[in-house]
């Protein structure tokens, strides 16, 4: 009994930490209203200029890349941002640009069978290293549910919701990787911090 009542409280201490980071990271994208004072870089749309590193806020209506998926949908990504726990959180939306309203496929959620059990994610999404030749895969808890955005509803057109997706942090050296998502094309992302 009480190896069963470890495991319940165990289990609990993964979802609340998993709630803390998510509620951390999501308080650290809101406008600080500074945008315009610093130089930002993109990996899809460099800008002219100086090249100050962006912080966690500065980016949030600049894209570091748009992926196109299936059925419409776009995979807008607005922030990559390594946390001092040992994670990258990426943040972004997703939209229909579609005339119909779509669910998101589920092959996203890639085809490990410890993920796919948890229902539809993003959890087939990968992070590249190709310098240190390295791939990272989303983080799951203990019970093998991904770190992810999940269950997402229908999509109307036009509609978009906000999704994210934790990794193993790459080396500190490591600042441009390519993220990849099933159904969804390439691109490359800088993280931050």
């Amino acid at each position: 009994m009480s190896m069963r009542f470890t495991t319940k409280a165990r289990r609990g201490m993964v979802v609340l930490t998993a709630a803390a980071a998510l509620a951390t990271s999501v308080a650290g994208c809101g406008g600080g209203g500074d945008e315009d004072k610093k130089p930002q870089t993109s990996a899809s749309a460099p800008k002219n200029g100086g090249g100050s590193d962006p912080s966690a806020q500065e980016g949030a209506d600049e894209a570091l890349a748009e992926l196109k998926g299936e059925d419409g949908l776009m995979l807008k990504i607005t922030s990559a941002t390594r946390d001092a726990g040992g994670f990258v959180t990426v943040s972004g939306e997703l939209k229909n640009d579609g005339a119909d309203s779509v669910r998101v496929s589920v092959r996203t959620a890639g085809d490990e069978t410890e993920i796919i059990r948890h229902g539809s994610s993003l959890g087939g999404a990968t992070l590249v290293d190709s310098k240190s030749k390295k791939r990272y895969y989303v983080l799951r808890d203990t019970d093998g549910r991904p770190l992810t955005t999940t269950n997402m509803p229908r999509i109307k057109a036009g509609a978009s919701i906000p999704v994210f997706m934790q990794f193993p942090s790459p080396p500190t050296g490591t600042t441009e990787v390519a993220f990849q998502l099933p159904t969804f094309a390439s691109g490359t992302i800088q993280i931050s911090g």
